[in-house]
């Protein structure tokens, strides 16, 4: 097996179908040395990218007040104009990814007819799992479950003909068992197919390229057979960019939420103050050991992180399931499941809905955050999937973790929904988000250690989140090249956790869902180009097979 010039990246096994251009990669790119690091960055993408993160930094601190004005604009323009089109596109990319299964071009080996796995099954789950839904699932497990509850037995409400509740469709005012499943619904809608459907349709657009075309391991890649070799020149530069910036920002979101998440994890537990300078100085803390994990490199690293979060989290769920309510969670996992499949149709309805804070304040962010964190997620699953087929790589990056991801919330949010029905506790429900996790387990056993192991979680999937997507943005900023100077890397990894501090200081949550939505609507075209540039490679792949 050889390696494709430059890159670090095995060429096609048994694969004759490689796309013959002129293109070489790095040939772009700019070779220095700065005193003792040595760089090798694409240019201009490294250059406009590095340049407009450090300037969105210095006026973010110098002008909190302004940039949280424009941030909040941003955010409420975006999801009150683009909603329909958010939730149409994420729905398009759902159906395609589940015809990818059942249609001949599953068959299709990523990497060539004769290309192995790099890793076994356990490896390979536990980073598609931390890289994908980490810190989210921790923020959210408990909180989101309760919020949709709440609001569906709540009622709607209006005012000027507007609705003003925040309860998914029509909601279910005073029917608790109907609220419960309605809520549920909604959760799982927001954590399920939807969201691995769009990492999936981007890391087989990359790794399609990549290992079957002989392509560099970058996102404008996968538009060659629309752009041909234009692809190498500015229109391919405008999508890489454009790239840096929906990771850059879906990783700062989601670093603010792991840092707000755990400053209250630390307060329940050590009574470390609650503030930005604590959340700050944990950023800090967790980005220098992310460094440290950057510099041990993928397998030495994240890989080792990963497995180790994948059984810390494996060991709460199972602690919480055991010593909760069991049969009742059990029960409520199915019931969730049915109550998905049941309101997915209207979940997914684009057109013509009242629920018009749900479906623009929950579900437009939602699509938006997973689709900025798409090239991030994306291009990570991409370098560790070469070797399965097709329809191997969409079952078990699609339909596995969505189920993975259920079961997380039933359990979370199944227990804490028990507290507030049969227990009459109300703790998890009354708190602020970022502490209802440690409130549902400090009504359970053993509550100091597995709120501690909770806090150790939030810090692993944010380690796990920052040094992967440092490699990512990296790689991209590099001209595709996957053995860029370790300097680079470094520089992203510090300016991931810089972004965050900035966005915190500028407004807080709402400035980085200002953010995130912001750079995910643009991705969201990309995203839905790269459907049509899948087809037309998988349809060269079949016709070469014959």
């Amino acid at each position: 097996m050889s390696e494709n010039d430059n890159q670090g990246i095995p060429s096609p096994d048994g694969a004759a179908d490689v796309i013959d251009t002129d293109y070489e990669i790095g040939q772009d790119n700019i070779e220095t040395q700065i005193g003792p690091f040595g760089l090798d960055i694409h240019n201009p993408v490294f250059a406009i990218s590095g340049a407009a993160v450090v300037i969105f930094v210095l006026y973010t601190l110098l002008m909190p007040e302004q940039a949280s004005s424009v941030f909040s604009a941003m955010f409420s323009f975006t999801t009150h104009n683009f909603d329909w089109f958010l939730i149409g596109s994420a729905d398009i990319v759902v159906i395609f990814a589940l015809l990818l299964i059942v249609t001949p071009f599953g068959s299709v080996r990523l990497g060539g007819a004769e290309a192995a796995p790099d890793y076994t099954y356990m490896g390979w789950f536990a980073m598609l799992f931390a890289a994908g839904m980490g810190i989210g699932l921790m923020f959210y497990g408990v909180s989101e479950p309760l919020s949709h509850f709440s609001s569906s037995f709540g009622g709607t409400a209006a005012e000027n003909g507007v609705r003003t509740d925040w309860a998914p469709l029509g909601a279910a005012g005073g029917d608790q068992a109907a609220a419960v499943q309605l809520g549920m619904a909604a959760t799982i809608y927001h954590w399920g197919l939807h969201p691995w459907a769009i990492y999936a349709i981007v890391a087989l657009a990359l790794a399609l390229f990549t290992y079957n075309k002989g392509l560099p391991l970058t996102i404008r890649s996968a538009f060659y057979p629309l752009l041909g070799d234009r692809v190498w020149g500015w229109p391919g530069h405008l999508i890489d960019i454009i790239a840096v910036f929906a990771t850059l920002f879906g990783l700062a979101t989601s670093l603010g939420l792991g840092a707000t998440q755990a400053n209250a994890g630390l307060n329940e537990l050590f009574g470390v103050p609650v503030g930005e300078t604590s959340q700050i100085v944990l950023i800090i803390i967790i980005t220098a050991i992310a460094l440290v994990s950057v510099l041990r490199g993928l397998d030495g690293g994240v890989k080792v992180l990963s497995e180790i979060n994948m059984g810390l989290a494996a060991l709460l769920a199972v602690f919480t399931l055991i010593v909760g309510p069991t049969v009742f969670l059990i029960t409520f996992f199915w019931d969730s499941l049915v109550a998905y499949v049941e309101y997915l149709p209207a979940l997914a309805n684009p057109f013509g809905r009242e629920d018009v804070n749900f479906s623009q304040g929950w579900t437009a962010f939602y699509w938006a955050w997973w689709i900025s964190w798409s090239p991030f997620v994306g291009m990570f699953i991409a370098r560790v999937s070469r070797g399965r087929t097709v329809r191997e790589f969409i079952v078990c990056v699609l339909l596995i973790p969505s189920l993975v991801c259920v079961l997380w919330m039933s359990i979370f949010g199944g227990t804490a929904i028990h507290q507030v029905l049969n227990d009459g506790f109300t703790g998890a429900q009354d708190a602020e988000l970022p502490l209802q996790l440690f409130r549902m387990l400090g009504e359970l056993p053993l509550a100091s250690i597995t709120s501690f192991i909770g806090i150790v979680l939030v810090v692993v999937f944010f380690v796990t989140s920052s040094d992967s997507g440092s490699l990512v943005i990296d790689t991209i900023t590099a001209g595709g090249k996957v053995d860029a100077p370790v300097p680079q890397r470094v520089f992203w990894c510090v300016f991931e956790g810089a972004v965050a501090i900035a966005l915190l200081l500028g407004g807080g949550l709402a400035a980085l869902q200002s953010m995130v939505i912001s750079t995910g609507l643009l991705f969201t075209l990309v995203l839905l180009v790269m459907c049509w540039c899948i087809f037309r490679g998988l349809q060269s792949e079949r016709a070469n097979m014959r």
